[in-house]
């Protein structure tokens, strides 16, 4: 059954105004079966396919010619040179929507996009469903944590394939093919146990040199490997917000990852209640939440511009939004009942920051939504509009 993707809206408002439009997102996000449903009238090719490939890198004009009502190119970061000729190409023909790139690498890492689409390129990022999208479909769940462990892979809601099947393939997959596309790691267990190292640190700061000792590589070599984790849409660092209020500021990014059920694998968990005991499952809470709020954005056409707060005597706000001079701040907690103590971190961040209470939310595991003196509480999945 097919799931309506949030960001179709914007894919077609896009493709009228700029003459190339890039989905880019975690490979099985979705891109492919999105950008056929939104352009159904144009040429499709894979250059995954090696023949698609090899014609397209020898007859480069030809192969984005031979679609003169538009032309869908899936990984196109596999022949990154092609992007060059795709710039004659839409200069030439002057016409809007062209050409719809996806790629299963954040294209704004690739220095041929930036040097040769700068201008002509809208920019969009999918990520696997969103508790949103599943609303209100046979597929929609009603425990968060089933949610978490289970994970937003479209796979496992439109193809009868369990968590435990799905991912250990998408885990070997990643690690064989786009490790090795990315960047030349020669030990590649080592690799793997960095992997799953990052998983058991969901929510913590990122400590270059602790993961460095532990996985027996050196501190730049971790530098690059989360640098390919982040290029495939595998795991992601949340920078702190730096404003200073007159307070010793945390300045080191903390650690989550685009999919739960991803990382839930990765730690060896077999079904959601196991998540009732398990030492990561406020982290993974609060990551199910950071995505949710991440997704919202994005498939609205958002640039997200999240952070964390934290002072060096251990107050923290989970995620602090920006957006033009307005901030929003949020704290997320795994339970499913509040306590007067859970607000208090953000009621220290207003009087730091002078942010409204207007303007802040408790992100909870519970089922009420509430105005409190100090904040909104919202369910799980009923968040804010921001």
């Amino acid at each position: 059954m097919w799931i309506p993707r949030t960001l179709s809206v914007k894919l077609r408002e896009a493709a009228g105004q700029m003459p190339i439009v890039s989905v880019s997102g975690p490979r099985q996000s979705g891109k492919t079966t999105l950008v056929r449903q939104v352009f159904p009238e144009y040429e499709y090719a894979n250059l995954e396919n090696p023949l698609t490939r090899e014609y397209a890198r020898e007859n480069p004009f030809r192969f984005l010619r031979q679609a003169p009502q538009g032309i869908i190119i899936d990984e196109a970061q596999r022949l990154p040179e092609l992007f060059s000729y795709v710039q004659v190409h839409v200069d030439e023909t002057g016409r809007n929507g062209q050409v719809i790139l996806t790629g299963s690498q954040n294209f704004l890492l690739l220095e041929k996009v930036t040097q040769s689409l700068a201008g002509r390129v809208a920019l969009f990022y999918l990520l696997p469903f969103s508790v949103q999208e599943l609303k209100g479909t046979a597929h929609e769940l009603q425990d968060p944590f089933q949610y978490i462990y289970q994970g937003f892979f479209p796979r496992l809601y439109d193809q009868p394939t369990s968590p435990e099947v799905f991912y250990p393939s998408y885990i070997q997959t990643y690690i064989e093919r786009d490790v090795r596309q990315l960047q030349n790691i020669g030990d590649l267990l080592a690799f793997e146990r960095f992997l799953h190292l990052c998983a058991g640190r969901i929510g913590q700061k990122f400590n270059q040199s602790a993961m460095a000792t532990e996985v027996g590589v050196s501190v730049p070599t971790i530098a690059r490997w989360m640098s390919v984790l982040q290029a495939s849409f595998v795991a992601y660092l949340l920078p702190p917000y730096f404003k200073n209020f007159n307070k010793r500021i945390v300045r080191t990014p903390k650690l989550y990852f685009y999919d739960t059920g991803l990382a839930c694998a990765l730690l060896r968990i077999r079904s959601a209640a196991e998540l009732d005991t398990h030492f990561a499952r406020g982290a993974l809470f609060e990551n199910f939440i950071i995505n949710e709020i991440y997704k919202k954005l994005l498939n609205t056409g958002i640039r997200p511009d999240l952070y964390f707060w934290a002072d060096s005597s251990g107050h923290e706000v989970d995620l602090v939004v920006k957006q033009g001079q307005r901030l929003y701040a949020l704290e997320i907690k795994s339970a499913d009942t509040l306590h007067a103590d859970h607000f208090r971190n953000l009621a220290l961040f207003q009087q730091l920051s002078g942010i409204s209470p207007e303007n802040c939310y408790l992100i909870y595991a519970g089922s009420e939504n509430q105005y409190r003196s100090s904040a909104h509480v919202r369910a799980w999945n009923a968040l804010p509009e921001l």
